[in-house]
């Protein structure tokens, strides 16, 4: 008996047409801890799992789920503490990415294209410095595997003498603070499945929401200052340090709802337009001269600022690097760029791995 082709696409089609949004939905995993206990949590095909976590069961979940790191790394987050002053020595290779957006797959594409992880999706980079510059939620699917990959990439690179520095975005600190308005639809399913709202996967008892709950707004590595929007002339006015501004975000502003901010004037600037983590006048305000740049780095300390938040096609830098925004456009599907910058030159590189110099 001869099938054809399209009657058997037919019948997939009407198979598949018979099941709700719930049946195909997959997502997780994700680790809270209650007591002393942990317990994983995560959705397949549109069911909730669940198992509790323990040292003896630990290696073949790290397996399913392709983790990059131990049990111990789990305990070690809930004695974390945040590094409010974040002034790190110079490296010979840094590389920056921005705004991932749960674009996971583009996201290893572009740190295999510059040497950063393997075939494996492992640490290859050395003693070299992968600086993530926020804005991992919203808008994609795949924001727990991007967390999860950084979570233990984070503790490979420690072990091979180097560094992921992991900021603080925007839609971080939306997350924080309830704001799941940006989430793309597949979260939507994990809130009816979880019966319970995106942002409380990410709360202070869940391993990534504990995690994240101790990373920066501002880091240097060497001359270098990395933050997610940027530092406007008006910030300068404020007299704060790297140092104040990861205390305030940290202490006053991280998970406080919005009214709560406003209310205080100095959360409030550093949540505006003008703050750091949504500033975009290096690349939309036309008289952004030079001396402008000059006085932000030069209260820093600093000669370069590296920044995200404002998308493009391609990584653009002015007046000799002093600025260079990372934002590639990740967001709209673009194949992205990774900057590098190798004993003090400045490189883009696309998914080709090609260096295109910057300076």
């Amino acid at each position: 008996l001869m099938i054809s082709l399209a009657s058997v696409l037919n019948s997939f089609a009407e198979f598949y047409s018979t099941l709700t949004s719930d049946d195909l939905t997959k997502d997780g995993p994700y680790i809270l801890k209650n007591h002393d206990e942990f317990k994983i949590i995560w959705i397949d095909q549109g069911h909730l799992r669940e198992e509790a976590l323990t040292e003896s069961n630990f290696n073949p979940i790290k397996k399913r789920f392709n983790f990059l790191f131990n049990y111990s790394d789990l305990i070690e987050v809930y004695s974390l503490k945040s590094d409010f002053n974040q002034d790190h020595k110079s490296a010979d290779s840094i590389a920056v990415i921005s705004d991932i957006h749960g674009e996971f797959d583009s996201y290893l594409h572009l740190l295999k294209s510059a040497g950063v992880i393997d075939r494996s999706l492992s640490w290859s980079f050395g003693n070299g410095h992968l600086v993530v510059l926020g804005d991992i939620f919203d808008r994609g699917d795949k924001v727990t595997e991007a967390l999860w990959h950084l979570f233990g990439l984070e503790q490979q690179a420690e072990k091979a003498g180097g560094k992921v520095h992991l900021l603080l975005g925007n839609h971080e600190f939306m997350m924080f603070r309830g704001n799941t308005s940006e989430i793309n639809k597949k979260y939507r399913e994990t809130e009816k499945i979880t019966s319970s709202s995106y942002s409380d996967l990410f709360s202070d008892d869940f391993v990534l929401g504990r995690w994240l709950r101790s990373k920066p707004v501002m880091i240097s590595v060497g001359d270098i200052l990395f933050v997610h929007g940027g530092v406007s002339p008006e910030m300068l006015k404020k007299n704060l340090s790297i140092k104040q501004v990861n205390r305030i975000f940290s202490t006053k502003i991280l998970g406080i709802k919005l009214e709560s901010i406003n209310q205080d004037e100095e959360c409030r600037f550093l949540n505006n337009a003008s703050g750091p983590l949504w500033y975009r006048g290096y690349f939309e305000e036309d008289n952004f001269c030079e001396c402008k740049t000059d006085s932000v780095l030069n209260y820093y300390g600093m000669k370069h600022i590296v920044v995200g938040h404002t998308p493009n096609q391609e990584i653009r830098t002015y007046h000799d690097c002093k600025i260079t925004g990372v934002d590639s456009g990740l967001m709209y599907k673009q194949p992205g760029e990774i900057l590098l910058i190798k004993n003090d030159i400045f490189y883009r590189i696309p998914g080709s791995g090609k260096r295109v110099r910057l300076n």
